[in-house]
């Protein structure tokens, strides 16, 4: 490569030569974020996974509860209208008193107001109910 000492003259040349510089620092930059994340995505985590069978199913309790929250924030025990609190927490009591609890199915309209079906889950919460569950959630999928 020849080097441009300029003619001398009274002439403004401009330089037409593309300044490379800056694309190499990117380049370079580019370059060193590759290295170091390339081994992190190689990097692999070991599990103990489980061998074998799994045990039988133990003694299923067909026992099912189903307290339903209409969009009027009515509840309702196995379809029967709980009249207030004070009932639905009794019956609350009653259930997680029982040797095998039952399962509770919480099954929410998609009107009623969450701030009632929170205070069902947490009144069940609250007085010992272990097996508890919402049901019908696809009414709350899908674009609607």
């Amino acid at each position: 490569m020849g080097m441009n000492l300029g003619s001398g003259g009274d002439e403004d040349e401009g330089i037409v030569d593309i300044n490379t510089t800056p694309l190499i620092d990117v380049m370079l930059v580019l370059l060193i974020m590759l290295i170091i994340t390339i081994p992190l995505q190689t990097q692999s985590v070991s599990m103990n996974l489980p061998q074998g069978d799994p045990p039988p199913p133990t003694e299923q309790n067909d026992k099912v509860v189903t307290v339903a929250i209409d969009f009027d924030n009515s509840v309702s025990w196995n379809g029967i209208p709980v009249a207030n609190e004070n009932d639905l927490v009794s019956l609350f009591q009653s259930a997680a008193a029982e040797p095998e609890q039952p399962e509770m199915h919480i099954s929410p309209n998609r009107l009623a107001d969450y701030k009632t079906v929170a205070h069902v889950l947490a009144d069940a919460q609250r007085l010992g109910i272990r097996k508890l569950g919402i049901v019908g959630q696809d009414q709350f999928m899908g674009g609607q």
